[in-house]
């Protein structure tokens, strides 16, 4: 998920060449009709609208609102020269764009530069019963908008809401299987570890009086090669009940599960990129890499609300390397003093000869470490 924050697609997709039609074809039509200033305004229209070809709305991006109020103007300007021409279309349409997606104050000015522009076509044509009803369709266009805005809300609620339970189906589903896995834990433990340890002791013992009663050398072989087996056993037993209870999880998953909760906390774009090839870290060089992606997510909803968040984990020859930046859209401030989050990941980075980098960037604050590995 990603926050308001316009962006360029490789190629325009099927709405934005529908939602470009619906402005740009009412130009096309009004061109054989056009004088010379209707010739200026069908240009500056078209002009205008080309970038929406590429700018999309997905995940809360939205169109830049002083692009389109200046298209519903040129339309609206076209329109009162060329009656005809349609260039109604394009105004409404725009209008329909800026309720469907901004706020209060670029609607209202979108809904202003309409009355404005409507006048203007009333007056200058003195067709003030036609007004009346191009006003009624223009309180139509914002109803339409601002029904489908509605609706589009409430369907992000409900994906946001299956998300969350979604999260804590898995998270419950987890739990269950930890404390199954721990339950046959303490089962090897406290049955077979047990079992085979007190039969290690007694093959021992056996040995010995065998040894000492002066049993034939078969017999005291088939005796050690048991107790062997029992050892053997007793130290796979001990290793099976370590695996069940510590449970490792790969550093990317970790990580990635700490983005999806970001995610759904803030409603922010949240992602992680792997390069390199993923391998098994060292336990202390995993808390690490962990421990700082946890901390800059807090930093970043302390002091940066919802900003977007991308994360970089590059496996290297010999060392891994963590970059997290958070996207302000601003270069924040330097901090007066490193805080005791900041200062606890610089002390874990060194204490494995490590480098750790922390400050402001371009457009977000930027923590870079890099750890052998």
């Amino acid at each position: 998920m990603t926050t308001g924050r316009t962006g360029f697609a490789r190629r325009p997709h099927g709405q934005a060449y529908v939602r470009w039609a619906f402005i740009a074809v009412p130009m096309f039509a009004a061109m054989p009709r056009a004088n010379t200033l209707a010739w200026v305004l069908i240009g500056i229209t078209l002009a205008l609208s080309v970038p929406l070809l590429w700018l999309y709305d997905a995940g809360g991006q939205k169109l830049p609102p002083v692009l389109l109020l200046a298209v519903i103007l040129s339309a609206g300007t076209l329109w009162a020269l060329v009656p005809n021409s349609w260039a109604s279309v394009t105004m409404f349409s725009t209008t329909f764009l800026v309720v469907l997606r901004h706020p209060i104050v670029p609607i209202l000015l979108a809904v202003a530069a309409d009355l404005y522009s409507i006048t203007c076509w009333a007056a200058f044509h003195d067709a003030w019963d036609g007004a009346l009803a191009t006003y009624t369709i223009l309180a139509v266009v914002v109803l339409l908008g601002l029904n489908r805005r509605t609706r589009l809300a409430r369907i992000e609620q409900t994906e946001l809401a299956l998300a969350r339970a979604q999260t804590a189906t898995e998270e419950h589903a987890r739990a269950a299987a930890l404390a199954e896995r721990a339950r046959i834990a303490r089962e090897l433990h406290d049955v077979l570890a047990h079992s085979l340890a007190g039969l290690s002791l007694n093959l021992q013992g056996a040995r010995l009086m065998l040894v000492r009663d002066g049993a034939s050398p078969d017999a005291v072989a088939q005796i050690e090669r048991a107790q062997k087996l029992a050892s053997e056993g007793l130290a796979e037993a001990r290793k099976a009940v370590a695996a069940l209870r510590e449970d490792a999880v790969p550093v990317e998953r970790t990580i990635a599960d700490l983005l999806a909760a970001y995610r759904l906390d803030s409603g922010a774009r949240a992602d992680l990129k792997v390069e390199g090839e993923p391998r098994e870290l060292d336990a202390a060089v995993g808390t690490a890499l962990v421990r700082a992606v946890q901390e800059a997510l807090a930093n970043t909803r302390k002091h940066a609300g919802q900003a977007d968040v991308d994360v970089t984990l590059d496996y290297r020859s010999g060392s891994v390397a963590l970059t997290v930046i958070d996207r302000q859209g601003r270069r924040p401030p330097d901090a007066p003093a490193a805080g005791y989050g900041l200062r606890g990941m610089s002390e874990r980075v060194a204490l494995l000869d490590g480098r750790f980098e922390s400050g402001p960037g371009e457009d977000g604050w930027r923590i870079h470490l890099t750890v052998p590995a």
